[in-house]
């Protein structure tokens, strides 16, 4: 049994240590979402998003962080590029809610015809950087009206009662960019784009040079010129002069707590104010004045002082909480652990198998870690697969070693074993700190990485009354339908889609 001073020191230096976190800093150009922000920030957002469902321990999801971020920047203004660690435990229904199957899972979100009712696709370009600025640009929506010499009268009549914007162009295609600013001022300002061939037109509002920026007041026929460079930011300013743009997502509620606060803080001072008035009334004065005296007294009352004449043994003693270290069980038969985590029936298990000295520094790192690993999902209500400690007096620890090639029986070894699916998988790690071996388990819960086939010699058969209760308890047809889907799905590895060389270039 690893000695329990020992793990509690463990424990205590890992209690310093955080979660691993996400992949992108604060000051990263990538929206960082979680569950409580994503309806407000993606979903009723005005504008198109591409957001990436990723762990931070997902190989694949490093990989593609330099292209997601060069692709935030360049599509500042124009889209969000969003991500949600996958990995954090109030983020898991969100990600489970999109489909989120494996890691990095980009898709993009569109606003829908209603509200917050938004259109959602996979994304299945290719994952670099150029490739996604490109393929969400396209995915921006057109509010841009196309308008031709012969249609320009009835444009303009249309809005005639508006301010208006025109861009002139050499171009056919509307860009991205201003797409995305007739969004910003849509049902406000009312946005067209005339070709440089459009002659009429040209001449009309005396364009000489291409692309152009002209702005008509309400009412007004007058050319207002853009002369800044042609970025959404100065465009938004320049719109602004007639109108406030609309915000791009709905603004974030108030917290609860600070309205309660704030209607606390009302109550106290119109308590106060009443008070105040009715000590100044003499009708009232004497109810008031004993109401304070009575609250006055219980605030001030004095702690009495200890009698000084009490004897040691009359001294109640002081309440020591003892402070409860997590620990993972171990066992020492050979037959219970062969019961539990090696049958044909078995699922899966994370063995610990421990030195002969298990209070070596490595044996109580891991066990601490593993401990407060399961402590965590306990607390979590996730139904974590069970961790064992092996000790090396247990017969079953040395066909471990010897059968899966652990190496030496001197030092700790992690293992995860599934006799029903016939797999191991070991922990090739050189250090057993919290953030590494929850990395390793948390692989081994979305299905991650190689597994190796678990050698039949070191499984054993179900006992045959097992194998009977079994089939006294055989569920329904429509019982075994579901857990026969079940099996299939945690059969099925996740698979990360392979991205491509991030795109380092020019956009």
């Amino acid at each position: 049994m690893v000695r329990s001073t020992a793990i509690a020191a463990a424990v205590a230096a890992l209690a310093l240590q955080t979660d691993a976190a996400g992949l992108y800093p604060k000051s990263s150009k990538v929206v960082q979402v979680d569950s409580t922000n994503y309806d407000r920030l993606i979903a009723k957002s005005n504008y198109t998003s591409i957001v990436e469902f990723y762990a931070p321990w997902c190989g694949h999801c490093k990989n593609l962080q330099p292209a997601y971020e060069k692709a935030a920047k360049s599509l500042e203004g124009i889209a969000k590029v969003a991500a949600v660690n996958c990995d954090e435990e109030f983020n898991k229904p969100l990600c489970s809610k999109m489909g989120v199957q494996g890691f990095p899972t980009l898709k993009i979100v569109r606003p829908g015809k209603k509200a917050g009712k938004p259109t959602v696709e996979d994304y299945q370009g290719p994952r670099e950087a150029k490739a996604i600025v490109e393929i969400v640009k396209d995915k921006v929506p057109n509010n841009v009206k196309r308008v031709t010499d012969a249609k320009l009268d009835e444009w303009l009549a249309e809005h005639k009662n508006s301010p208006k914007v025109i861009l002139f162009s050499e171009k056919g295609a509307i860009s991205a960019t201003l797409r995305t600013l007739a969004i910003d001022f849509a049902g406000l300002v009312p946005i067209a784009q005339i070709k440089k061939s459009e002659s009429g037109a040209v001449e009309k509002y005396g364009i000489t040079k291409f692309p152009a920026l002209v702005l008509l007041k309400a009412g007004s026929d007058e050319p207002i010129k853009y002369d800044g460079a042609m970025e959404k930011k100065g465009m938004v300013e320049f719109l602004s002069q007639v109108a406030p743009p609309n915000p791009d997502c709905p603004p974030a509620k108030a917290k609860k707590d600070s309205k309660k606060k704030e209607k606390k803080d009302e109550k106290k001072e119109s308590k106060f104010s009443k008070a105040s008035a009715s000590h100044k009334s003499s009708e009232a004065s004497s109810a008031a004045t004993s109401a304070a005296d009575e609250t006055l007294e219980e605030a001030n009352k004095p702690t009495e002082s200890p009698n000084p004449n009490l004897k040691d043994e009359d001294t109640p003693a002081p309440v020591v909480i003892e402070e409860v270290t997590p620990a993972i069980p171990v066992i020492a038969e050979a037959s219970e652990l062969q019961a539990s985590c090696l049958t044909e029936k078995s699922k899966t298990c994370i063995l610990a198998i421990l030195p002969k000295d298990e209070s070596a520094e490595t044996a109580t790192a891991a066990v601490a870690s593993l401990a407060t690993i399961h402590k965590k999902h306990d607390g979590l209500k996730t139904n974590l697969f069970p961790f064992i400690g092996v000790p090396a007096s247990n017969p079953v620890a040395a066909s471990l070693l010897k059968e899966l090639s652990l190496g030496s029986d001197d030092k700790v070894h992690l293992v995860a074993t599934n006799g029903k699916r016939s797999w191991y998988k070991k922990y090739s790690g050189s250090t057993y700190g919290l953030i590494e071996v929850e990395v390793w388990v948390d692989a081994i819960r979305m299905d991650e990485g190689k597994k190796e086939k678990l050698p039949e010699s070191l499984l054993v058969a179900v006992p045959t009354e097992e194998v009977k209760e079994e089939k006294a308890a055989e569920p329904e047809p429509a019982q075994i339908e579901i857990e026969e889907i079940v099996e299939e799905a945690e059969a099925s590895p996740v698979v990360d889609p392979e991205p491509s060389v991030p795109d380092h270039g020019e956009l």
